[in-house]
């Protein structure tokens, strides 16, 4: 037995990670590493150039210094573990799709694709996190944080679409208008409890969103997705919500 849980817990090591002081100073350098690929990436996005290549480099910096300052703050673990690693790499490929956004290109097999390969890597980097013995609170709420975004980012490429047209961004704002409530509310800032269905919602969620970027979707399929998974959301979010006004006091 006790050579199973050794076997679960095998820490497989970054590159270079014996040269690293400290699990910031690896977050630091696998970001810098990730942003050399995130060039790369965007110069094969729709509407490449240097505009929209800048553009996500910065949004990617910005994600990635403020990830990188809560991980400094909580993070309880001596190194970074290919967990983090990869969370920070689904983070780059969110922000590749930033690129198509801002030169206006919208939906597109190219961004279907990366966004598929981003949300496949959603679990895998909790379940290495387990496996490794990383657990951590900045883990989780990094990966959370990270699937937001995308999410974000989806919506706004959906809405550019002729199918759902603007609507389609309300698909990517319920986190930011829960966390805004939060601010008003202090009641709503407990720490909700892990629940099953609320991380089945965000599968929806985001293979929804993968779905509106496919060109072939018909228009009348776009259209009756968003307010179905609309609903869907709104249904998770009011479990949250009355959970945590039945505790307020």
């Amino acid at each position: 037995m006790a050579f199973a849980r050794s076997h679960r817990q095998k820490r497989w090591p970054l590159p270079g990670q014996g040269l690293l002081s400290s699990p910031l100073a690896e977050f630091a350098a696998t970001s810098l590493a990730l942003a050399a690929g995130l060039i790369i990436l965007t110069a094969l996005m729709p509407g490449a150039g240097p505009g929209p290549a800048v553009a996500a480099l910065l949004f990617f910096a910005v994600g990635a210094a403020v990830a990188g300052r809560a991980l400094s703050r909580s993070y309880p673990h001596d190194h970074l573990g290919f967990c983090n690693a990869i969370t920070l790499a689904r983070l780059a490929l969110t922000m590749a799709l930033v690129a198509p956004l801002v030169a206006g290109a919208g939906a597109s097999w190219a961004v279907f694709a990366v966004a598929v390969i981003a949300l496949s890597l959603d679990g895998f980097d909790g379940w290495l996190a387990r496996r490794q013995g990383y657990v951590s609170e900045f883990g989780a709420r990094f990966d959370m944080e990270v699937d937001s975004v995308l999410a974000l980012v989806l919506a706004t490429s959906a809405a550019m679409t002729s199918g759902p047209g603007a609507i389609a961004i309300l698909l990517g704002l319920p986190r930011y208008l829960f966390a805004v409530a939060g601010w008003a509310l202090p009641w709503m800032r407990r720490d909700l409890p892990e629940r099953f269905s609320r991380k089945l919602v965000c599968v929806v969620q985001l293979g929804a969103l993968i779905a509106l970027q496919a060109p072939i979707l018909p228009d009348g399929l776009a259209v009756a997705l968003v307010p179905l998974v609309a609903m869907v959301l709104a249904w998770s979010f009011a479990l949250d919500v009355t959970w945590l006004w039945r505790r307020r006091a």
